[in-house]
């Protein structure tokens, strides 16, 4: 059974369209010489101009279109369908235009040569135009994406199409994750200034849907953050690469990308040094001390600090004075005295004898004894070399909690993820280049039947050696 859709022409053609722009423009220069209201002649200039836009990608557009009884796609012959009409979301808007469908047989799905050819998004956006919303998207809520669309005029998504795209993106994206992940790490040069790669991973808290009581109810689970920076010899940062992954036991995913990172940048620059930073828990360091290559290990200095604070707090009272005093005096000698860790742990042993049922003091004197060996803070800064997770900490704020912990919002893993991982890009600079090996995941070479080489049968093809 064939299928068949009335076709309308499109009631404004490109050269229509512009005769009624250059018009509009000059009536608008006459309103504006009686005084009317600038705003609504600005506003009225910008619909006219895209609507004339839309005229022109109209015929563009229509020019991808391929109207012949067959076409060969991935080495298959297939037979015109049915023609038909199909409105496609532009960057100017709506555009409508006509297109042949062709399959192999009555029942196999369809394919379209307008839109492989021209590279259509999800059946539905033109790419820059589905660049544009998922670049606003990973930014804004659909929700507010789509009023600031309505703001601007021209494309105009609804907010359910704007939800739906970074989801359907983010599936394309996970099928092809581990070629598009090499392919950006094969075109990442290391110039020759990098001399030290550092590696940090983290956690972030976010609400996530299917609580135990109730479907609807949201419960926080760990999403994890992580980074892989470069510094010069100075210690300044200069490229970083940010990564992000929905809650997932033992942070599999978010460990796998930081050691085929690193293991890259060792492999084309051996000369880095290689620093490990992070907080002190347990599972963090099993990974980087046993599934990374061998490099200089940092307890992070603001976590070190926050300890040596409790420290000294369960030992004289929080807030009081010799807390304070102390606290100042051992946090200095741990960061700027090549042996601060261990000046202070024979401090702490002191204050453990003195204080022997504050069981919680010995738990902190512990926690720096089992972090001797990260905390040679002066050695590392006097080799430029980091003591802070201070990227990694703000990679989870920046990436995860400014887009994924806004007022009542709540997770499910497919539509989080989309979102980590275009943000991701962005955050890294690697948005183009992650946008390029997606978009061109729909295109398609569409051959005509005229275009088709033919063989007579039984004949032999000759190859040419």
């Amino acid at each position: 059974m064939s299928l068949s859709h009335a076709f309308t022409e499109n009631p404004i053609n490109f050269s229509d369209s512009l005769s009624e722009l250059k018009s509009l423009v000059k009536t608008k220069i006459e309103e504006a010489r009686k005084g009317s209201d600038f705003e609504t002649i600005e506003t009225d200039i910008r619909e006219a101009f895209a609507e004339t836009e839309r005229a022109a990608l109209t015929e563009v557009l229509q020019r991808y279109d391929v109207d012949s009884p067959k076409v060969e796609f991935k080495g298959e012959i297939y037979r015109s369908a049915t023609r038909c009409e199909k409105t496609y979301m532009s960057s100017a808007g709506p555009i409508r235009v006509e297109r042949t469908l062709y399959r192999t047989r009555n029942d196999s799905p369809c394919i379209c040569p307008l839109e492989l050819r021209s590279g259509i998004i999800e059946n539905k956006w033109t790419p820059k135009a589905a660049r544009i919303a998922l670049y606003t998207v990973i930014q804004l809520t659909p929700y507010d994406a789509a009023r600031l669309f309505k703001e601007l005029g021209a494309m105009q998504p609804s907010k359910s199409a704007l939800d739906r795209l970074p989801k359907n993106l983010g599936e394309n994206w996970e099928e092809n994750k581990e070629a598009f992940e090499e392919d950006i790490r094969q075109n990442f040069s290391i110039p020759a200034e990098f001399t030290t790669v550092g590696v940090s991973l983290d956690g972030v808290l976010i609400p996530m849907q299917g609580g135990v009581v109730l479907p609807g109810d949201s419960r926080y689970e760990e999403a994890s953050c992580g980074t892989v920076t470069y510094y010069n010899e100075k210690g300044d940062p200069l490229v970083i690469r940010r990564y992000g992954c929905m809650p997932e036991h033992k942070k599999v995913s978010l460990k796998s990308f930081l050691k085929k990172e690193v293991e890259y940048a060792l492999s084309k620059q051996p000369n880095l040094i290689l620093v490990k930073v992070a907080d002190g828990a347990r599972d963090n360091w099993t990974f980087l001390d046993n599934e990374l290559p061998k490099g200089e290990s940092v307890l992070d200095f603001y976590h070190a600090s926050e300890h040596l604070k409790n420290a000294f707090d369960i030992a004289h009272g929080i807030k009081s004075v010799e807390s304070a005093v102390e606290f100042s005096k051992y946090r200095s000698i741990l960061r700027h005295d090549e042996k601060g860790i261990n000046k202070v742990i024979s401090h702490l042993q002191r204050l453990v004898k003195k204080n022997p049922r504050k069981k919680l003091l010995n738990t902190e004197l512990t926690y720096f004894k089992n972090n001797k060996l990260r905390c040679q803070y002066a050695l590392l800064a006097k080799a430029a070399l980091p003591i802070g997770s201070g990227i990694v900490e703000a990679t989870c704020k920046t990436l995860v909690s400014q887009r994924l912990k806004r007022s009542g919002m709540c997770w499910k893993e497919n539509g989080g993820q989309a979102i980590l991982t275009f943000r991701g890009l962005y955050l890294s600079n690697l948005f183009d280049c992650g946008w390029g090996m997606l978009a061109n995941k729909y295109c398609g070479d569409v051959v005509p039947e005229s275009n088709v080489v033919k063989f007579p049968k039984n004949a032999k093809k000759h190859v040419s050696g």
